[in-house]
């Protein structure tokens, strides 16, 4: 069984996780625009039986468009966000692809919130695109 091991930029929490994501997806919401930096968030979710997660971090909730609350996990240190569970999805962690640093991680299955994608932005055609 696969395992990776997601950092924030100065390594002080790591999150392992072992196993494929049971979901991988890029967001283009405007809250993703902003939370990352880029034009899109690219995160995975994995069962969180399969997250083991070591260091200290500072929270932040975010309240969704539906009215869901998402609890982001950053470093105190450098910032970076390393994971974040949804009260919508309690049995998930879902961890920003950013935070592996492994170019052959496997591409997006999902891309929503286009409506607010970047014009340029070209998101992996056999994705499941939702407005």
């Amino acid at each position: 069984m696969s395992s990776r091991l997601a950092s924030c930029s100065c390594g002080q929490i790591t999150a392992q996780v072992v196993g494929d994501p049971v979901r991988v997806s890029i967001c283009h919401c405007l809250a993703c625009q902003r939370r990352t930096g880029s034009v899109f968030g690219e995160q995975a979710r994995f069962p969180r039986e399969s997250v083991t997660v070591s260091g200290t971090s500072t929270e932040y909730v975010r309240v969704g468009d539906e009215g869901s609350r998402a609890t982001f996990h950053f470093c105190p240190n450098c910032g970076a966000i390393v994971y974040w569970v949804s009260d919508a999805l309690p049995a998930f962690v879902t961890v920003p692809v950013g935070a592996f640093a492994d170019p052959a991680f496997p591409p997006p299955g999902v891309s929503v919130y286009e409506e607010r994608m970047h014009g340029w932005v070209v998101p992996p055609p056999d994705a499941e695109h939702f407005p």
